[in-house]
């Protein structure tokens, strides 16, 4: 994959003004909000919360927030009253925005072996390191220095990669660590998803910041606008790529005018 050039957000806004039906599919940890090195300090950017409060208001959006965190988890680092419609654990679980529930089921033998995966991380010293989510078991290791993070990466992949081997598990880096997740969904089944239910025309865009974003990057493909928002490119299938906060914020406000003006 080519790395992704610079883009600005200011010619992208025709297509939206003119379109009767609106998506905004958006990651939450490095994309709405920074990473932080206590997970739950993630607070979104300033300003983030009141314009996505304003696309929500307007009721002319259909705003989904696509992420690798557990629902439970979001919600309080949103903040947003009403919460939007939420898409967690790689899409294993749905929030509507009437706060009803979709989980979907995982294979018994899965779960068994992810629950035997965190009693071997417990057992190695990494449970103050582990995140326990519906399907997904992963490690973090943001904070940590060059060779704490190497320890810690090879101890988790030793214990984790025969179990993912024996069973079919698959085991993921993403940007801070390491994810032992059970098959079958990801943030590009969300987007196959939310795009199947989609008014035909709908301007549609996704904004993510992680590798695990490339499934949805590629699930959208030439059917609307992936954005990369990351301080520095890198190879990826988004077409377009922007900076946090300062540029991620102007996108969102300019998104927001156009819900509140007319077609």
């Amino acid at each position: 994959m080519p790395t992704v050039p610079r883009s600005l957000p200011d010619d992208w806004f025709g297509p939206l003004a003119r379109a009767s039906a609106r998506l905004l599919m958006l990651d939450y940890d490095g994309t709405l909000a920074p990473f932080r090195e206590e997970r739950d300090e993630a607070v979104p950017y300033p300003g983030v919360r009141e314009t996505l409060s304003a696309i929500l208001e307007t009721g002319r959006t259909r705003l989904v927030i696509v992420s690798g965190r557990a629902i439970d988890d979001l919600l309080p680092l949103l903040a947003l009253d009403p919460a939007p419609e939420i898409w967690g654990s790689h899409g294993w679980e749905q929030r509507l925005p009437s706060g009803e529930r979709h989980l979907l089921p995982a294979p018994g033998e899965s779960t068994d072996a992810l629950a035997q995966a965190q009693s071997l991380a417990e057992s190695h010293g990494l449970a103050g390191r582990c995140e326990t989510k519906p399907a997904c078991l992963a490690v973090h290791w943001r904070g940590l220095s060059e060779s704490e993070t190497a320890e810690v990466r090879e101890r988790a992949s030793a214990l984790w990669r025969p179990l993912a081997e024996n069973v079919g598990l698959e085991l993921r880096e993403f940007d801070g660590g390491l994810e032992l997740r059970i098959p079958g969904r990801d943030k590009g089944c969300v987007v196959e998803a939310i795009l199947s239910g989609a008014p035909p025309g709908a301007f549609a865009a996704y904004l993510g910041d992680d590798l695990t974003d490339e499934d949805a990057f590629r699930a959208l493909g030439s059917r609307g606008l992936s954005v990369l928002v990351r301080e520095k490119s890198r190879a990826s299938a988004a077409s377009h790529w922007i900076h946090p906060p300062e540029e991620l914020l102007a996108f969102l406000q300019r998104w927001a005018q156009c819900d509140q003006s007319r077609p």
